[in-house]
C-alpha cells in the first residue's frame, strides 16, 4: 500500500482498509490449534501454555496464510510496554499495545514482564486459547466445590508471578544478592509468598546459600 494513514481505534491502530487480512486470519485461525499448557505455576500448582507453546501453535498456520506478528519493546524504568502488529502480505496491518509494570527493575524482571506481555498480547490478537482453560480449575478446591472466582484471583497480586520468576533468577547469584532484592520487594508480595507458598520460599533461600560467590 504507497498511501498508508493510520486508522486509529484506541488502543488498536490498523490500515485503512484489513479486508485481506481478515480472510487470511479467518483461514489460519480455522487450523490453529490449543496451545499447550507445558510450564508449572507455582503459586495455583497449575499449568500454563508459555510463549514458545503460544507461538507453536499458530506460527504455520499464519505464515501458510501470508500473516506475520512482530512485536518490538520498549521499557521505561519498570513500565514495559510491547507492540503486536499482525501484518499482511497485502501490506494490510492491524496493532494494538500491551502495557505493563514489572515487578522489578532488574534485567530479569524486564525480560519476565516483556515475555509475559507477548504472551497474552499475542493469544489476544491471533485467537490462541490454551488446550484446556484452567482459571476454573486453579480456583476450585479438591472436593470439586466452586469457589468465588474474584476472591480467589485475587488473592495473587498483580506481578507476583513475574516477581517470583525474579527471585528464584537472583537465589543463583546468592544469599546477599536475594536478601537485597527481598528487602526492596513490595511487602505485598513478600507477605504473599510466605502466607500462600512458605515452602517455595524456603527452598529459593535454601538454594541461594548454597551459592559460592568469589571476589
Amino acid at each position: 500500500m504507497d498511501d498508508v494513514t493510520l486508522t486509529v481505534l484506541s488502543p488498536v491502530r490498523r490500515s485503512p482498509s484489513i479486508a485481506a487480512l481478515t480472510a487470511a486470519l479467518a483461514k489460519a485461525q480455522g487450523e490453529i490449534a490449543g496451545a499447550s499448557k507445558d510450564k508449572a505455576n507455582p503459586f495455583f500448582k497449575s499449568s500454563y501454555a508459555d510463549l514458545a507453546s503460544v507461538w507453536g501453535a499458530c506460527r504455520a498456520p499464519l505464515s501458510k496464510n501470508a500473516l506475520a506478528v512482530l512485536q518490538p519493546s520498549f521499557a521505561d524504568g519498570t513500565r514495559v510496554t510491547v507492540t503486536t502488529i499482525l501484518a499482511h502480505s497485502s501490506g494490510e496491518f492491524i496493532e494494538s499495545d500491551l502495557t505493563m509494570v514489572a515487578a522489578q527493575n532488574t534485567p530479569q524482571g524486564i525480560g519476565s514482564c516483556i515475555t509475559y506481555a507477548r504472551r497474552y498480547a499475542l493469544s489476544s490478537l491471533v485467537g490462541v486459547a490454551a488446550e484446556d482453560d484452567d482459571a476454573e480449575a486453579a480456583t476450585r478446591p479438591a472436593n470439586g466445590a466452586k469457589v468465588d472466582m474474584q476472591r480467589a484471583s485475587s488473592s495473587q497480586p498483580d506481578g507476583y508471578e513475574n516477581w517470583l520468576s525474579d527471585l528464584e533468577a537472583v537465589a543463583d547469584e546468592g544469599t546477599a544478592a536475594l536478601e537485597s532484592v527481598w528487602k526492596k520487594s513490595q511487602p505485598y508480595l513478600r507477605k504473599c509468598l510466605t502466607d500462600t507458598n512458605k515452602e517455595k520460599w524456603e527452598a529459593i533461600k535454601s538454594r541461594a546459600s548454597k551459592v559460592t560467590v568469589t571476589a
